[in-house]
């Protein structure tokens, strides 16, 4: 399979497992326990139709469209302004979900706030407002060395989380998902990441994804995984779903039935199985109603071209 494949799968994994969650975001596990997440649904905690992303695909829209032309932080958090006050990149015309933290940064951004500089540094801060938008990034620097790859994840989730415990969390999501993009299985990935990662990143904060870089996913149960909107849960939970399925759609289907932040779930663990299994095993009932789907084709076009001119 060829690189230009991996874009399509990325991207297309990311929205399909975003939407999937959207009808059901805020539900408790229980309450999913009950009446489980099997297809796509229509209207529910946001009132919208089947196929509808959220906030998640929208960002990383952003993040892709900006990458079809020069690398330029300011270009990207002049899409964000965009996206919050005038709805670009939406997929009805509307912005019906924003987290507080991506909130108060793009306020930031909008204005004037250096891109770097405008993210949250509180421990507080530490959403998965980056984590769920970060996944084009991997095809701008996937061939750079790992202290440059490093920087640029920083420079990224900086414009709306720049504390520490982002950053990692952001960096280990492209390393894992570097690692399937050169071929490895996710037992593979997850274990190269294991291997590489405690040493390369030796900041305070590395202790807080001790459950992801020692292993120890592989033995979790799902009681011990969170479907929230902490970073790090959300990080062990797409890793986790992941490692416990074997299709595309298992996996999403998994993350989103772990209730709470379910869009954002679904969204993170989406990316890493579509570039696993790739964008042809995602149900054709899925991708037949995802919102925008003709722009999302020609975003995905004209990244192709760029990255792979």
């Amino acid at each position: 399979m060829s690189y230009k494949d991996y874009i399509k799968d990325a991207l297309l994994g990311v929205a399909t497992g975003d939407a999937l969650g959207v009808p059901v975001e805020f539900r408790s596990r229980r309450s999913l326990s009950e009446d489980p997440v099997t297809d796509m649904r229509s209207y529910g905690t946001h009132g919208q139709p089947a196929g509808t992303w959220s906030d998640d695909s929208s960002l990383t829209f952003c993040l892709a469209e900006m990458l079809c032309g020069e690398y330029d932080l300011q270009n990207l958090a002049n899409r964000f302004v965009n996206w919050m006050q005038y709805a670009y990149w939406t997929p009805h015309g509307n912005v019906f979900d924003i987290g507080f933290a991506t909130r108060d940064a793009i306020l930031n951004l909008g204005r004037g706030v250096s891109p770097v500089m405008a993210g949250g540094i509180h421990e507080q801060s530490n959403g998965n407002g980056s984590l769920m938008r970060i996944l084009p990034l991997l095809f701008y620097i996937k061939d750079m060395s790992i202290e440059e790859r490093y920087r640029h994840t920083q420079e990224v989730s900086s414009l709306t989380h720049r504390h520490q415990r982002s950053i990692n969390g952001c960096f280990i999501y492209l390393e894992m998902a570097r690692a399937i993009l050169q071929g490895q299985t996710p037992e593979q990935a997850y274990q190269t990441i294991c291997d590489t990662l405690p040493s390369f990143l030796k900041n305070d904060e590395i202790y807080y994804y001790d459950r992801v870089l020692f292993g120890q996913l592989r033995e979790c149960k799902d009681t011990d995984i969170r479907g929230g909107g902490y970073v790090v849960h959300s990080l062990e939970a797409a890793i986790w779903c992941l490692l416990h399925t074997s299709s595309y759609a298992d996996a999403v289907l998994k993350a989103v039935n772990l209730g709470e932040d379910t869009d954002t779930t679904g969204a993170v663990t989406g990316g890493l199985a579509g570039l696993t299994y790739g964008w042809a095993t995602i149900p054709a009932d899925w991708l037949n109603v995802l919102a925008k789907r003709d722009a999302i084709d020609v975003l995905i076009t004209n990244l192709q071209a760029k990255i792979y001119r």
